[in-house]
């Protein structure tokens, strides 16, 4: 049990320190996020095979449809985070970000018609108030905050959607799930790269090419290893809390490495985004 924790806390504190890498990569962000599909796709892969649980195709097709569109959410989702890396810091973008459970609370009772309730409507509303309060000036607010903000926001908009994606997915195991969507982010992003040809944004170093190959084997194909080989053994309700750890970790690794500090007033905003996401998360599993 106590290495199913370790591996679910290892893979959201890695998650919490992409954007420390990314960052570091003079690469536009739909590149960027279309080697991370790529190699993220193929270590999931490999490792279907080396554990004896080959992709099942009959099964994937049956699910098509959703899983290509999740694939395709994922895509996008990553490349409106890596754009908000570039114009605010780490951690406001990482905090934005982290609306999307807010989001889903939203949405679930148009699209799964699950109720609204008046508690998941604070949590909604602290969530909201606190994104307002991210965008104030003071801190290492970065180059253009608000932009920076609202590209996080249209990211966690994204992410909703594949959570909200994956509720129609069944019958596949998280490899296969998470692999094919992995592939089907590439065949999106792969179009979209050919008809616009994005430059490079600076001079690719040995150490640039590290960082690119660490965000795909290490933050995508390895950490989605350790967590899927974790979450099957773990109640659900203690990975979403270890997912936490995400946010609260980027915060704390944007401080250390990148010398980047908020006003107290973003902190204050990055606790209601965080608060208002962890109450409506609990509130709804209580009720369940």
């Amino acid at each position: 049990m106590k290495q199913n924790y370790l591996r679910v806390v290892t893979a959201t504190l890695l998650f919490g320190s992409i954007g420390l890498f990314v960052r570091a990569i003079p690469l536009p962000s739909a590149v960027i996020a279309f080697a991370r599909a790529v190699i993220g796709a193929a270590v999931l892969l490999a490792a279907a095979f080396l554990t004896g649980q080959p992709p099942r195709l009959a099964a994937i097709r049956r699910q098509l449809l959703p899983l290509a569109l999740s694939g395709a959410f994922i895509g996008i989702n990553w490349i409106l985070l890596f754009e908000a890396y570039r114009y605010t810091t780490v951690s406001i973008a990482t905090i934005a970000y982290y609306t999307s459970p807010v989001l889903v609370v939203l949405a679930a009772p148009l699209v799964l018609r699950e109720s609204f309730s008046a508690a998941k409507l604070v949590g909604v509303l602290a969530a909201a108030a606190g994104t307002l309060l991210l965008t104030g000036t003071g801190g290492a607010a970065g180059p253009d905050p608000v932009r920076g903000v609202l590209l996080g926001l249209g990211a966690a908009v994204f992410y909703a959607a594949v959570i909200l994606t994956n509720k129609f997915i069944s019958g596949l195991s998280g490899l296969e799930r998470t692999g094919t969507q992995l592939a089907f982010a590439a065949i999106t992003l792969a179009p979209y790269l050919l008809v616009t040809r994005p430059a490079p944004t600076g001079r690719m170093t040995a150490a640039a090419l590290l960082c690119l190959a660490v965000v795909g084997l290490i933050h995508t194909g390895f950490a989605y290893l350790l967590y899927f080989s974790a979450m099957a053994e773990l109640p659900g309700q203690t990975i979403a809390l270890l997912g936490y750890l995400d946010p609260l970790s980027a915060l704390l690794f944007s401080a250390l490495l990148l010398r980047e500090r908020l006003a107290p007033l973003q902190l204050a905003g990055a606790a209601l985004v965080l608060a208002g996401a962890l109450f409506g998360e609990l509130w709804q599993r209580k009720r369940r």
